[in-house]
């Protein structure tokens, strides 16, 4: 088992470098078709497979070691609460069907792996060489998703989404003027959030690292990364970032450089007509709601498709005239938030605070993750999550401690994961973020790789 366990350290970096490619690069293909719903069991997940047979030798040599970890314990606890809350769901509220609800808690068991793996497995005397492999690793990601976003608007590259059931399938569309960039990513949302998690670290870089060259790719990357972040039309994906790389630049000292980047995204935000126009329509909403007291306007009889916001009108007959009574909407995103999926994911919650109504209850989207995990895992699931961060930030925070320890890509790596974290709990608001795949694995590698990175640098006393 030492002789495997060896095998699974050594071979552990290429395979989360694997990851780190292929996850955000390879579009999501179906390879094998769950029966009974639209999830499809595709190349991410059987790399993600890899990782976790790599994880059986750590676990079983180093088993009463890593059960009294206290990361670990805060993910027993997390996996075992929401497992009660599935129990729940099938046997007492009837809410859930068994296979479906095992299927959406087994996919939050996957996306832990690429953590697990880049926690337990990578060796403390090569974590800094492992973190400067990954570093490039996402320069090289970053250039090959702009690469095609930019052929998707221009070039007429093939758009694969997985936003309801027939686009699952891998059906290949065309970018139309006014949509969204997606790039080689599931969705709008889920590229916009990678870029808000990873920006940081460049920016980081870009002011920090002192090689020229370095500098030069990390320049020549966020720009880039601009560029897909103001395409994907995603307003809260922006508020994120401005957050995310304040955040990591401010810890990083980099005063000037935070306030050259802060103008010229801002300017170029502004430039944009689309994302522009439904900022202002969103502030004008808003202040209609908050100075009138009125609800937000929506157009009753809706379609809610997964991970995507969309409103369509029901007609009662073929050509049947609209009422003159219905409301003209005025902010699709923010009405079908407010006016459906949040109140449906609030009901669920009430019909079992403690334990919610289990996963797969309250349909396909909610566009508030904290609100989605009450719902369907109760006070006790919700706590239990929170409870992982607590255990995590823990760790991140004696980054302080040890900075004067950590050389100058150490320092942007943890910092810059900081500054994305925090951009991502703010996305979370908005959007059912840590149940995106391609962003969820690619989240928890890199917190991994972080915590990994700090625990290192404490071990060293």
């Amino acid at each position: 088992m030492q002789k495997l366990l060896l095998l699974s350290e050594k071979i552990s970096k290429y395979l989360i470098a694997a990851v780190l490619i292929i996850v955000p690069l390879l579009p999501k293909f179906p390879l094998i078709n769950v029966p009974g719903t639209y999830v499809a069991i595709r190349s991410e997940d059987l790399l993600v497979l890899l990782l976790g047979f790599c994880l059986i030798p750590k676990i079983v040599v180093d088993f009463k070691k890593i059960v009294k970890d206290k990361i670990i314990i805060a993910f027993i606890i997390f996996f075992s609460a929401t497992f009660l809350s599935l129990i729940s769901g099938i046997l007492v509220s009837h809410t859930v069907e068994i296979g479906l609800s095992f299927l959406n808690w087994a996919r939050r068991v996957e996306y832990i792996v690429p953590f697990l793996t880049a926690y337990l497995l990578t060796p403390r005397d090569k974590i800094k060489e492992n973190i400067q492999f990954y570093f490039k690793i996402l320069i090289i990601v970053f250039v090959v998703v702009f690469i095609y976003g930019i052929g998707q608007r221009y070039l007429h590259f093939p758009v694969i989404i997985t936003q309801n059931e027939e686009y699952s399938k891998g059906i290949a569309l065309r970018w139309t003027p006014g949509s969204h960039i997606n790039s080689t990513f599931a969705g709008h949302y889920d590229l916009s959030a990678f870029i808000v998690l990873v920006m940081p670290i460049l920016l980081g870089a870009l002011f920090t690292l002192k090689n020229k060259f370095v500098k030069l790719a990390t320049f020549i990357s966020s720009g880039m990364g601009l560029w897909l972040l103001i395409n994907s039309v995603s307003r809260t994906a922006q508020a994120s970032y401005l957050l995310a790389i304040t955040t990591t630049l401010f810890l990083l000292k980099r005063f000037k450089g935070w306030f050259v980047v802060a103008v010229i995204s801002v300017i170029f935000m502004m430039m944009s007509s689309g994302l522009d126009a439904r900022f202002t329509q969103a502030i004008k909403v808003l202040y209609e709601h908050v100075t009138t007291g009125k609800s937000f306007s929506y157009v009753p009889g809706f379609v809610v498709r997964a991970d995507e916001v969309t409103l369509t009108v029901k007609n009662e007959a073929a050509g049947a005239p609209t009422p003159e009574s219905a409301k003209i909407i005025k902010d699709v995103s923010i009405a079908i938030r407010y006016n459906v999926e949040w109140p449906r994911a609030i009901r669920a919650f009430s019909k079992n605070p403690l334990l919610g109504t289990g996963y797969s209850s309250i349909g396909l989207a909610t566009d508030n993750d904290y609100l989605r995990m009450l719902g369907e895992t109760g006070i006790i699931g919700f706590s239990a999550f929170i409870l992982v961060f607590l255990t995590i930030g823990k760790v991140l925070l004696k980054t302080f401690s040890i900075k004067d320890r950590l050389d100058g890509l150490e320092k942007v790596f943890v910092f810059g994961i900081f500054g994305g974290l925090l951009g991502t709990f703010m996305t979370a608001v908005l959007i059912d973020l840590f149940e995106a795949s391609k962003f969820a694995i690619i989240f928890w590698l890199l917190l991994g790789c972080s915590v990994s990175l700090v625990k290192s640098k404490l071990n060293e006393n």
